[in-house]
C-alpha cells in the first residue's frame, strides 16, 4: 500500500493532462471557438502545447531520468495517435495523422527540449 502511495502522485499530472485532452477532442468541431484567421493557429498551438506538457508529465513519472526522454516522448505521440482516432467518431471532427506527426510529435520533442535546456542550464 505505501508504495501506491508514492506512485499515485507521479501519475496525477499525466492523467490530468489526458482528460483534458480527451474533453477538448470530444467537442464536435462546431462547438469549438472559431477566432476567423487565427482559429487554424489556435487548434494546432493548441496541439504543440497539450502534448508538450503530456511529455514532460510522463518525464515527470518517469523521474527525471535522463534515459528515458525518449519513453516520454513515445508514450505522447502514442496517446496523440489514440486521441486521433478517438477524434474520428466525434461529429464534425476528423483524424488526422498529420496532426500527430508533426503538432503532436514537435509540441513533446519541444516540451522536452525546453526542460533539457534549463535543466543544464541550472545545473551549472
Amino acid at each position: 500500500m505505501k508504495k501506491f502511495l508514492t506512485i499515485l502522485p507521479r501519475w496525477f499530472p499525466p492523467f490530468l493532462i489526458m482528460a483534458v485532452i480527451f474533453y477538448f477532442s470530444s467537442q464536435p468541431g462546431d462547438k469549438l471557438p472559431n477566432l476567423a484567421s487565427w482559429d487554424h493557429v489556435f487548434k494546432k498551438s493548441g496541439h504543440m502545447l497539450g502534448y508538450g506538457l503530456l511529455a514532460l508529465s510522463y518525464f515527470h513519472w518517469l523521474r527525471y531520468n535522463k534515459k528515458y526522454y525518449w519513453l516520454a516522448w513515445l508514450l505522447a505521440v502514442l496517446y496523440a495517435v489514440t486521441d486521433e482516432f478517438h477524434q474520428s467518431f466525434v461529429s464534425s471532427r476528423n483524424a488526422s495523422m498529420f496532426d500527430v506527426m508533426v503538432f503532436d510529435n514537435f509540441g513533446a520533442l519541444f516540451g522536452l527540449l525546453v526542460y533539457f535546456i534549463f535543466r543544464r542550464k541550472y545545473e551549472k
